[in-house]
């Protein structure tokens, strides 16, 4: 099936690795607010047609979009194409208000297109070891998992020319936990098929930059419908260096830990390694790269150069699979909704002292009437 590509915004340029390895994909409209990127980046990569507004590009002949905009337009932009018969690849988090939300899934029910979240931290290769080795009982039952996004990006509040970001409202401007799914979805898709039924988060304050809405630091705790429990930390103003991807898990026969600091290994324990736990000794991940998947072995060093540790590519492979064989997108509207919701309730739970919040019920298998978000 040959697959016409339009992308939205100046990151959505990050699968272009994805999209040019395949034969039947061609990328042929880019649309950017800034006329001089535009022209710059249209021209540097190739891209015949170029457009400053959204709705003129899906005039145009392409299948699919790319949405890689301020989080503000994901969910706009996103019905805007549906509504065209366009599918539709969506930056994270999915949108900004549980309205949003259920707008998003009524359009892809009703317009009957593929919609998948383009949350690449669940590609990232230990994440799939990781992933690969839950599926197959190596850490027995799993009952605990924590990911952490520690990013300092006080400066990314106004941009070179001095003017004000969008990120100073839309992100450094909002309590709770505003960007949830790199830390979030890895861990549900080890838990899979578990759901997140409730949630709750507290902060630390005040201390780095005091101007700004977001506390140095929050932690969300999100309660499975399993009753299991996961934690989630978000730094994104304290002074410190970056740990982007740090997860760790802990199951009944086993866990594993993800680099604290530039480095550290990626380190595992399983029962039956040791004796028993006073003299337990973690082995590097690498020992364990058989579970790796085996398109990430058989991958060439190009398709492995994509953003996010290769994962970027692979992303879109499944993207394309969904579009083309009509495959179940591999983090679906449902996926997206409900991840995207632990960021929306945990600013609700933050400015209410820490209250528990019920999350509403995306996930299409389950019932929705009588659905209550409790405030």
């Amino acid at each position: 099936m040959a697959l016409k590509v339009g992308l939205a915004g100046i990151r959505g340029l990050s699968t272009l690795i994805g999209f040019r390895s395949l034969p039947d994909v061609e990328v042929t409209g880019f649309c950017e607010l800034d006329a001089e990127l535009l022209e710059t980046e249209a021209k540097k990569h190739r891209i015949p047609q170029r457009f400053r507004i959204f709705e003129d590009m899906l005039t145009t002949d392409i299948d699919a979009v790319v949405i890689a905009t301020p989080m503000h337009f994901h969910v706009p932009y996103a019905l805007s194409a549906l509504e065209a018969g366009k599918h539709v690849l969506s930056e994270v988090p999915a949108g900004v208000s549980i309205d949003e939300l259920w707008w998003l899934i009524e359009a892809v029910e009703k317009y009957k297109k593929v919609y998948m979240l383009a949350e690449n931290y669940c590609y990232i290769p230990e994440n799939k070891i990781i992933e690969a080795m839950a599926r197959k009982g190596l850490f027995g039952e799993l009952y605990f998992g924590e990911g952490e996004y520690l990013h300092d990006i006080k400066d990314w509040i106004t941009y070179s020319n001095g003017k004000t970001s969008w990120r100073k409202y839309w992100q450094l401007g909002k309590r709770g936990l505003f960007y949830p799914t790199h830390s979030l979805g890895p861990l549900m898709k080890w838990f899979q098929p578990d759901r997140i039924e409730a949630v709750c988060c507290l902060g630390s304050g005040w201390h780095t930059a005091e101007h700004l809405r977001q506390e140095d630091t929050s932690v969300t705790l999100c309660q499975l419908a399993s009753g299991k429990l996961l934690k989630l930390r978000l730094d994104c103003i304290s002074n410190r260096p970056h740990n982007l991807a740090y997860y760790s898990l802990q199951g009944t026969k086993g866990c594993y830990e993800a680099p604290r600091a530039e480095g550290e290994a990626h380190k595992i324990w399983l029962l039956g390694m040791d004796r028993d736990t006073k003299s337990a000794r973690f082995r590097p991940l690498s020992d364990f790269s058989d579970f790796l998947p085996e398109r990430y072995r058989n991958a060439t060093e190009a398709e492995l150069a994509a953003d996010h540790w290769g994962g970027d590519f692979f992303l879109i492979q499944d993207f394309y699979n969904a579009v083309a064989n009509g495959t179940k997108p591999a983090i679906d509207v449902y996926e997206a909704c409900e991840w995207t919701a632990v960021g929306l309730l945990s600013e609700l739970s933050i400015m209410n002292r820490g209250r528990m919040m019920e999350m509403p019920q995306f996930q299409k298998d389950i019932p929705r009437e009588g659905q209550v978000l409790k405030i």
